[in-house]
């Protein structure tokens, strides 16, 4: 919950011991559960610089 400006306001009650608002939370839930979640695009596992993929099945692969 310390993502962003939106986030519901946190307070210390001591250094070690942090606490929110319950109606602050409730609504800070609310609201995401009413933004729709976009999928993340896949990564290019070609551009990887370590483990690179090798293109076709006929293609060299090292021996570990």
């Amino acid at each position: 919950m310390n993502s962003g400006a939106a986030d519901p306001k946190r307070f210390r009650l001591t250094p070690r011991c942090v606490v929110w608002d319950l109606s602050e939370v409730q609504a800070w839930l609310e609201k995401r559960r009413r933004t729709p979640v976009t999928a993340a695009k896949a990564p290019d596992v070609r551009l990887r610089r370590t483990r690179p993929v090798h293109d076709g099945p006929g293609a060299a692969r090292p021996h570990l």
